[in-house]
């Protein structure tokens, strides 16, 4: 097993007060308070287990703050992620679609039938049945339900 040298941390006043107020509050996610405690703890040889975390974490918190400061230490980076597939006017408009009568020979609206007339009217360039599902499950719709659907009273 490879061995890893100790960070030594050294607290800059400011820090330690804000720190400490943190863990006071309680505000913050859990994954942050957990990193200001194991900043806080740092100097006690058993802080990975005190804490509940690897030693590695505790060694890359510890880099972290030396390198670049508190903010660092506590708070991750953003993560990359892949890019939406339907921006909010997309989504809308089929939203707008769906809650419209269904196409002609159809009786009801299917997660299927929504991504391809999506497709085929350009409201999207490439959706999936998934994107429409999870689209659909975040405003709590289920078109193939007749009594969810809101539709006017025409005729």
């Amino acid at each position: 097993m490879q061995s890893y040298h100790r960070v030594h941390v050294q607290f800059r006043k400011r820090d330690r007060k804000l720190v400490a107020e943190m863990l006071n509050k309680g505000r913050e996610s859990a994954r942050v308070l957990r990193r200001a405690s194991i900043l806080r703890q740092l100097d006690a040889e058993q802080v990975a287990d005190n804490v509940g975390v690897a030693p590695k974490t505790v060694r890359a918190i510890a880099r972290r703050y030396v390198e670049e400061g508190l903010e660092s230490a506590l708070y991750e980076k953003p993560r990359p992620g892949q890019r939406r597939v339907l921006d909010a006017g997309q989504s809308q408009r089929i939203m707008a679609r769906v809650c419209g009568p269904p196409p002609q020979g159809q009786a009801r609206w299917s997660v299927r039938l929504i991504a391809q007339e999506a497709v085929k009217r350009k409201l999207a360039r490439r959706v999936g049945r998934e994107t429409i599902r999870i689209l659909l499950q975040h405003h709590e719709l289920k078109p193939w339900r007749e009594k969810n659907v809101v539709r006017s009273r025409t005729g």
